[in-house]
């Protein structure tokens, strides 16, 4: 694993992990492929995410590279 399971909400039983090269094989998608796990009632829900696209990528860092000195004022105030 590239990371350790992170947290998706604080209210909710749910983590995101990126799939090792191994489980993308045995579930036939992508390398990179995100595994999202819920535990709701007593049982255990999964989605697989795709690895972003170059685009996407792209993209967010434009946006991140855009509003730069706005997130660095709500980082700066506490979110």
């Amino acid at each position: 694993m590239d990371r350790p399971p992170t947290r998706i909400k604080t209210d909710d039983a749910g983590w995101v992990i990126t799939m090792t090269p191994e489980m993308a094989q045995v579930a036939g998608v992508a390398e990179g492929s995100l595994v999202i796990f819920h535990f709701k009632d007593g049982a255990v829900a999964a989605e697989i995410l795709p690895p972003p696209t170059d685009e996407l990528r792209a993209e967010v860092r434009g946006v991140a590279d855009e509003f730069a000195d706005a997130f660095a004022e709500m980082k700066r105030r506490g979110d």
